[in-house]
């Protein structure tokens, strides 16, 4: 994936609406007015958002006879997904050292605590 493609992926998914529109296309393809059902904007500005998925890959248009139907395009997001996992190890591998420093305190913490004696009078 390229640094551009990346870019555009990421900004499209930066707007919650755009998000939502994914959402509902992942369960199947679907109209500009079905997709523009859920919410209280214009179709105009709902295709606006279709227009800025398209750009970055991550909805794509049909057409079927007098509809044209978007359907989501997961590449781009797979891509993203691969990007995000390298993070992903890192703070993995850095929690996993985060719990060992956190077992070596507790285990110093046991031993340095006095042992309860058991004197009798």
């Amino acid at each position: 994936m390229t640094p551009a493609r990346l870019d555009a992926t990421f900004a499209a998914l930066a707007d919650p609406t755009r998000r939502a529109i994914l959402a509902r296309l992942a369960k199947g393809d679907a109209s500009v007015l079905e997709l523009a059902a859920p919410f209280a904007m214009s179709q105009p500005a709902i295709s606006k958002h279709l227009k800025v998925l398209e750009r970055a890959g991550l909805i794509s248009r049909g057409r079927d006879a007098q509809r044209r139907p978007c359907r989501l395009a997961a590449r781009p997001l797979r891509d993203a997904n691969q990007w995000l996992e390298r993070y992903r190890e890192f703070w993995e591998a850095s929690f996993d050292a985060l719990d060992d420093v956190l077992e070596d305190l507790k285990q110093q913490a046991r031993s340095k605590k006095p042992k309860p004696t058991t004197e009798k009078p």
